[in-house]
Order: C-alpha cells, then sequence, then structure tokens
C-alpha cells in the first residue's frame, strides 16, 4: 500500500512539476490548466487519496500557481488567505449542522432495534399481498432509510435480517439481493436525505423545497419496486413463493378469541356489544376500552392530520408570507455564504464592501431611484384605503384548494374500508405495528412536517429529530452509555469528513475559476448547440458514469459547482436538476462494477450468494430508476408540484 501510494505522489508531483516549469510558455487563462487539475484530482481519488485532502492539496498548488502567474511577490499571501476565507465560509454556512444531527438521529435509530420488529409486522400485514415478504423488504428498507439516510447501514442490517429469511422461504437468490440492495439506496433520495442537504448547500438551493421536492419522487419510485415484485410474484410465483398457512398464524390474546368466538370477528361491533355487558364475557370492560382505543387511533391520527394540513393551506396571506420568511432563512443564510465558499471567486482586484457587494470601479455611481411625484389629498386618502382593503383582505382566511378535499375524501374512503375489514388478527398485526412502525412513522412526521409545513428550519427539525432518537431508543431500552458513545464517535466521524470536504470544494472550486476552468468548460457546452433536453441527458451521463469510480458526496462538490452555473444558460430548475442528481446516483449505486451496495451486501450475505447473483438481481430495478428518471423528466410536477404548492 506504501509502494502505490509513494508511486501516485510520485506521479502526480511529476506532472505539478512540469506544470510550473511549462508555465511561463502557456497561457494562465486559457482554462486548460483547470482541467489539468480537475483530471488530477480524479486520479489522485482513484488511487485512494482521502478526498477532502486531495481537493485541499490540489487547489493551493493551484491557486499558487495562478496567483504566481499575476504577481508571484502575492502569490503565497493570496493563497493562505484564500484558503482561510473559503473555510470560515464552510464553518459559518448554518445549513451544514443538520448533517450531524440527522446522522447522529440515523445511528441511535438503528440501535433501537425497530427493524427486527419492524420487518416480522410488516411481513403480517402484507401477507396476502404477492410476494410478500419482497414487499415487507422494500417497505421496511424504505421506512429504514427515511429514519437514517445511511445506505450502508440499511444493505448491511437488511442483509443481516431479511436476506437469510427470504432465502429460508424459498425465494430466489437475484431477486431477493435487488430487493435489499435497490430498497437500501432509497434513503439517498427520500428524505431527510443527507445528500440533499450537500447539493442544496453547494448549489444554493433551499433545503426545505429540495425535501418536498423529493418526497414524491420517492414514493414513486419505492412504488415502482414494489410494483415490479408484485407483478413478477403473480406471473412467476416460483422465485417467490407465497408462505404456508403455518407462517401466517398470529398469536391472539385470550381476551380477543372469546370476543371473537362469542360476539363477532369483527372488532368495533364486537367492541360495542361487549361494553353493554349483556353477553356472559370475562373479559374486562377496561380491557374493552384499551382495545378501542387502539382501533380508533387510525381515526385520531386522521383527524389531526387533516386539520393541521386544513389550517396550512387557509392560512392568511400574510401567515403564509411570514411562514415562507422562516422557511428560507436557515437555508438562505447559509446559502449566500456557501455560495461564495462553492462557487467562481472574485477577480484579482475586486473587493467586498462593507454592505457586501463589490466595490464600483472610479467614476462609476450606483443608481438612486428617482424621488417620487407627491399625491394631492384625494389621492393620498384613496391609496390609504386601498391599503387598508388590500391588509383586511390578507388577513381573511382563503378557501381550501380542490387537491385538499380530493385527497381527505380518498384517505376517508380508505379508513372506511379499513374499519369494514378490521378482525381481531389485524387487531393484533396493527398492535404489532404500532411497537415498531408507528414510532418510526411519528418521528419521521414530526422532522418533515415540522421543515414542508414552515414550523422549524432544517437544523432545527434535525435537532428534533436527534431528540426523538434518544426518545427511542431509551423506550427501548437500548440507551446506554455504549450505544450513545458509539453513535457520538460515528457521527463526529461523518460530520467531520462532509465539512472537510465542503472546505477543500471550495478550495478548488476557487482554483478551478481562477485557472479558467469554469468558463472553458461553459464555452465548450454553449458551443455545442445543445437544447436544455440534449444538455440534462448528457449532464446525467457523466454523472452516472462518475458513479461508479467515486463516492456521491465527491460528485456534489467537485462536479456540482461546474454544471450548476450552467444551468441558467439551458433555463433549468436547480431544484429539478438536484432531484435528477439524486435519482440518477441512486442508479449509479446498483449499476456494475462499482456498485458498493452489492458490496455491502456481499460482505453479510451466506458464503454461497456470488457477486455476480447480487449484480444480476440488481440490474431491474437500475432499470426502474432509468424508468423513474424518464417519468420525472416528463412529468416535472412529480417533484415540482409540491414546492410550488406550498412556497408560491
Amino acid at each position: 500500500m506504501r509502494k502505490e501510494l509513494l508511486f501516485g505522489f510520485s506521479i502526480m508531483a511529476l506532472v505539478v512539476l512540469a506544470t510550473i516549469v511549462l508555465l511561463p510558455w502557456g497561457n494562465i487563462e486559457s482554462g486548460h490548466m483547470g482541467l489539468l487539475m480537475l483530471s488530477l484530482v480524479v486520479v489522485a481519488i482513484m488511487l485512494g487519496f482521502p478526498t477532502a485532502f486531495t481537493l485541499m492539496g490540489m487547489g493551493m498548488i493551484f491557486t499558487f500557481i495562478a496567483y504566481s502567474f499575476a504577481d508571484p511577490s502575492l502569490a503565497l499571501s493570496n493563497t493562505l488567505s484564500l484558503m482561510v476565507q473559503r473555510a470560515y465560509a464552510v464553518m459559518t454556512n448554518d445549513v451544514l449542522i443538520s448533517i450531524p444531527l440527522f446522522v447522529f438521529m440515523g445511528y441511535l435509530v438503528e440501535r433501537a432495534n425497530l427493524i427486527e420488529k419492524l420487518f416480522r409486522s410488516l411481513h403480517l400485514a402484507l401477507v396476502r399481498v404477492p410476494g410478500s415478504l419482497a414487499v415487507a423488504t422494500i417497505v421496511t428498507c424504505a421506512i429504514f432509510a427515511t429514519a437514517t439516510g445511511i445506505v450502508g447501514a440499511v444493505v448491511t442490517l437488511m442483509g443481516l435480517l431479511a436476506f437469510p429469511a427470504m432465502l429460508k422461504a424459498g425465494y430466489d437468490t437475484r431477486v431477493s439481493a435487488g430487493c435489499i440492495t435497490a430498497g437500501g439506496c432509497l434513503g439517498i433520495l427520500i428524505p431527510p436525505s443527507v445528500l440533499l442537504i450537500v447539493y442544496g448547500a453547494t448549489a444554493g438551493v433551499s433545503v426545505v423545497q429540495l425535501y418536498a421536492g423529493a418526497f414524491f419522487p420517492g414514493i414513486m419510485l419505492a412504488g415502482l419496486y414494489i410494483g415490479y415484485v408484485i407483478i413478477l410474484a403473480k406471473f412467476k410465483p416460483k422465485l417467490m413463493p407465497p408462505l404456508s398457512m403455518e407462517e401466517r398464524k398470529v398469536p391472539l390474546p385470550m381476551s380477543y378469541t372469546e370476543l371473537g368466538e362469542k360476539i363477532s370477528q369483527k372488532v368495533i361491533p364486537a367492541i360495542l356489544i361487549g361494553l353493554k355487558g349483556k353477553r356472559n364475557l370475562h373479559v374486562r370492560p377496561v380491557e374493552l376500552l384499551q382495545s378501542l382505543m387502539i382501533a380508533l387511533l387510525p381515526l385520531l391520527v386522521f383527524a389531526i392530520f387533516t386539520g393541521s394540513i386544513y389550517k396550512v393551506v387557509t392560512a392568511p396571506v400574510e401567515a403564509v408570507a411570514g411562514m415562507e420568511l422562516m422557511q428560507m432563512g436557515d437555508a438562505g443564510s447559509g446559502a449566500a455564504e456557501e455560495e461564495s465558499s462553492s462557487g467562481l471567486s472574485l477577480p484579482p482586484g475586486a473587493e467586498k464592501t462593507d454592505s457586501g457587494g463589490l466595490s464600483l470601479p472610479p467614476g462609476a455611481e450606483e443608481d438612486k431611484p428617482a424621488a417620487a411625484p407627491a399625491m394631492s389629498a384625494d389621492e393620498a386618502k384613496a391609496a390609504e384605503a386601498a391599503a387598508a382593503a388590500a391588509a383586511a383582505k390578507a388577513l381573511e382566511p382563503r378557501d381550501a384548494p380542490t387537491w385538499f378535499w380530493v385527497m381527505t375524501a380518498i384517505f376517508a374512503a380508505m379508513l372506511a374500508i379499513y374499519y369494514l375489514l378490521l378482525t381481531w388478527v389485524r387487531l393484533e398485526i396493527f398492535k404489532m405495528l404500532l411497537g415498531s412502525f408507528f414510532p418510526l412513522a411519528i418521528l419521521i412526521m414530526f422532522v418533515l412536517g415540522s421543515i414542508v409545513f414552515g414550523l422549524a428550519t432544517p437544523t432545527e427539525a434535525a435537532a428534533i429529530g436527534a431528540i426523538g432518537g434518544v426518545i427511542l431508543a431509551a423506550a427501548y431500552k437500548q440507551l446506554n452509555m455504549r450505544v450513545i458513545r458509539e453513535s457520538v464517535f460515528l457521527t463526529a466521524k461523518t460530520g467531520a469528513m462532509v465539512c472537510w470536504l465542503f472546505v477543500g470544494s471550495s478550495i478548488f472550486s476557487a482554483a478551478f475559476a481562477l485557472l479558467g476552468g469554469q468558463t472553458l468548460v461553459e464555452k465548450w457546452v454553449l458551443s455545442l448547440g445543445l437544447s436544455p433536453m440534449e444538455f440534462l441527458i448528457l449532464a446525467q451521463v457523466i454523472i452516472f458514469f462518475l458513479g461508479w469510480p467515486l463516492e456521491w458526496t465527491e460528485i456534489i462538490v467537485i462536479f456540482m459547482p461546474i454544471f450548476v452555473p450552467l444551468l441558467d444558460d439551458f433555463g433549468i430548475n436547480p431544484l429539478f436538476f438536484g432531484l435528477l442528481v439524486a435519482l440518477n446516483l441512486q442508479t449509479a449505486f446498483l449499476s456494475p462494477p462499482v456498485a458498493m451496495s452489492a458490496f455491502y451486501l456481499k460482505g453479510v450475505a451466506p458464503p454461497h450468494v456470488t457477486l455476480n447473483q447480487i449484480f444480476a438481481g440488481m440490474l431491474p430495478f437500475m432499470g426502474i430508476q432509468i424508468l423513474a428518471i424518464v417519468l420525472l423528466y416528463t412529468f416535472p410536477a412529480i417533484g415540482l408540484w409540491l414546492p410550488e404548492v406550498l412556497y408560491k
């Protein structure tokens, strides 16, 4: 290993030395030096050098080269000043605070041992669905990915939990491997995704809007996975045989058995008749009331959820405006700093004024608005009356939109069907879900709901999630010093990696701009005469191939500052581009030969499971992800409708 590192370092040293020697005969502003730096960074990362320090090292060397060409006497001073300014800009970016908090929440949830109970209860709840074990695996992966956002943790844990159960049930090895690897990658897209936070901070896009935009694409992708599994199990049952009747049995308490035998298998009628006391029952009224409260919990959640949404969509205009300002506050404060840290550096000689803008050249003055003409007394009174009417109208509640009533009717119909089909066996399964699924669902609802509906900024919601993770671990008696120590250590390790990546990316992007690399790339892309669709296809193909040798963090912090400035030239929404990138990077996680999910699963799979079998199982799901990208591009409203409704 030392020989390989020494060999790679020697190659880079020779290239940098040759660059310095040839510098007087070259043109520093042509952009070719920037492309050389970009190529060296990719080669160094593939050789195994740490990404963050490679970015910083290359950025410092080439920044020194760029400043030496302009003024050798100030090269060292300007280079060190740039490094300090870029590091400070990352340190003052409030958005990045949410990353370690979300990661800490994920590690605590992982150690609360909820996933085994969740998998078992979902399996029993979906037992009548074709391929129920595979469907339960994908749903569990989606929920766990939502709570953690860590691909490796989800794939590894589900490989230990679900993979042996699927193989024991007679499921095909390739289908089982595909379900686990594809389901584990959902954490890249489904909020609270760390990738979306990093992209938002890099591209200057609101994390709040990114989370709202990724909600429906994430559900769509999980739904496509489940639909594929159900159709495959329906037409090829040998690949996913149904469970035997013995495995479908759910042990019932004595009280449930007695109520079912003496009164009815339907829960609500049996409880109401039992409360009248006309039957000779050995069930206490307290037990009946407890069962009734458990059975009515979905109705209570539906009422609270519908009422909360109704309050938001009918809020006065002024309240909505204030909500939007609060939502954008956290993302905006960090985006302004991050724009300077991940975007282009200022040209030599340009300085910032005290007000934050660029200093004007000598002789230039700011345009000042002309004074408004004086109004007459009648005009002033009319203006005051119009302003008062507008203020009164702004305070009036709005009418609920049509989509709210449609969604309410759909959920009400689903709830009515649920109560018509509610038996004692289903109530027992529901109780199992209460102990596994609903704690996670409530945690996710509080975190994402507080972000999407403007009750908290992403950083504040992440703090709520971290506290919720501690409460969950304590409720399931898994909170001890060992768990806290491991979670804090892993969180610090992950958070330090991301923050150092941002510092390195900031220095690298500044050097790339000083060397003219961004200008060269922009001129080359514009010279191709591409349409917006062709540019999107080109960008997504490049990102897809970059996903083979590089991690998603490296792709976001290195290449997004190159792609994002080009979006304005093609009229592409950065929010929409970020959703496409998130979907694309999921595809890269499943594409051989460097599919990280496959190696995560292989590390915990039984010895007889080969890597080729895992690759073969992932290919259909990779095709589904490509289909999801096409659907998102064809119907942008899938990702843009919710942000437009909530933040227009």
